[in-house]
């Protein structure tokens, strides 16, 4: 297991879908996964911190441990089988709990818990990061082929 940081959700324009992005800080992967609307709203609110008017399942999940005196340890993503990601709740008690992924996300986002990954996993699905100074650099340079003419290269003062 490696520990990953939870990016944030994003809607990919090129098929609407919804993702939640792990960085594995340590390769410089990130892992997509795509989740279900309400699941991206319950992880970006978490993050940035909104209180919602009454609770949603991850806050009654977060509430629902902290009643019965048992804490999240973490949340790990344990598998990738025909394209579905397989998370565990690791409980303070020794439990652990079969969940979905965006499920285990949004609880350990709720609870301040730590998210990890089977290194399996991000050998799998995890994409390369691209550096987003190196990446406007290079539509800086497209932007330019697409309309450099011959004039551009004259040394006639």
């Amino acid at each position: 297991m490696v520990p990953v940081e939870v990016l944030g959700v994003r809607q990919q324009q090129r098929d609407q879908e919804i993702v939640v992005l792990l960085l594995d800080g340590a390769s410089d992967l990130v892992v997509p996964i795509v989740i279900g609307p309400r699941e991206a709203s319950a992880i970006a609110m978490a993050q940035a911190g909104l209180p919602t008017p009454r609770p949603m399942t991850h806050d009654l999940l977060r509430d629902l441990l902290e009643a019965v005196e048992v804490r999240l340890l973490r949340a790990e993503i344990v598998a990738l089988d025909g394209g579905i990601f397989f998370a565990e709740l690791v409980l303070s008690n020794g439990a652990r709990l079969d969940s979905r992924a965006s499920d285990a996300i949004a609880v350990a986002v709720r609870t301040g818990s730590p998210v990890l990954c089977s290194a399996e996993v991000v050998a799998a699905a995890g994409v390369e990061v691209v550096d987003v100074a190196q990446q406007e650099e290079v539509e800086k340079f497209r932007d330019f082929l697409e309309h450099v003419t011959p004039e551009d290269f004259s040394t006639d003062e």
